[in-house]
C-alpha cells in the first residue's frame, strides 16, 4: 500500500516541477523577446496613428530625393516616403553602401516629436531584398515600380 502512494506522490511532484519549469521558460522567452519584436510601419501608418516615443518599431519606404542632409560628425537627416506620406528621419552612424535617394530602406528606432530617430538603417536595392511589408506599403500608395533586370 505504501509503495503505490509513494509512486503517486512522485508523479505529482514531477508534473508540478515540469509545470513550474514550463512557466519559467515561457516567461524568460517573453522577457528576452520584448525588444526583439519590432512591428513594421509605413510612413502613412505613422501619420495616421503616431506610435508612442517609447515604442521601438521598423519604418520602411523610399528615401525622398533631395532630402539627405549630412550634419556634424556622423549625423544624417533624410525623409522616407511610401508615396502617401513622408517622415523625417535622423540617424547617427555610417550608412550602408546601397543607401541612396529613391532607393528602398528600412530603419529601426523610435518616433519622437515628429521625427523617426533611427538606431539602425538597412538599405534595400530591389524587391528581392526589400521586405514584403515595404513592397506592400509602396503598392498601396501606387508608387511601387517593378525592378528592371540589369
Amino acid at each position: 500500500m505504501a509503495m503505490g502512494g509513494l509512486k503517486k506522490k512522485r508523479r505529482i511532484q514531477i508534473v508540478a516541477l515540469t509545470t513550474v519549469a514550463l512557466i519559467i521558460s515561457t516567461a524568460l522567452i517573453g522577457y528576452a523577446m520584448r525588444d526583439g519584436i519590432n512591428f513594421f510601419r509605413a510612413p502613412s501608418d505613422i501619420i495616421a496613428e503616431p506610435p508612442g516615443p517609447a515604442e521601438v518599431f521598423r519604418i520602411g519606404g523610399l528615401v525622398v530625393e533631395g532630402s539627405i542632409v549630412r550634419g556634424e560628425s556622423e549625423q544624417i537627416r533624410f525623409s522616407v516616403t511610401d508615396g502617401g506620406a513622408s517622415i523625417p528621419v535622423v540617424y547617427t552612424g555610417v550608412l550602408p553602401d546601397l543607401f541612396n535617394e529613391n532607393e528602398g530602406m528600412v530603419g529601426t528606432g523610435r518616433y519622437i516629436d515628429g521625427v523617426f530617430e533611427a538606431s539602425e538603417i538597412l538599405a534595400k536595392h530591389d524587391e528581392t531584398y526589400m521586405p514584403a511589408e515595404v513592397v506592400d506599403a509602396l503598392k498601396r500608395q501606387g508608387v511601387y515600380k517593378e525592378p528592371s533586370d540589369s
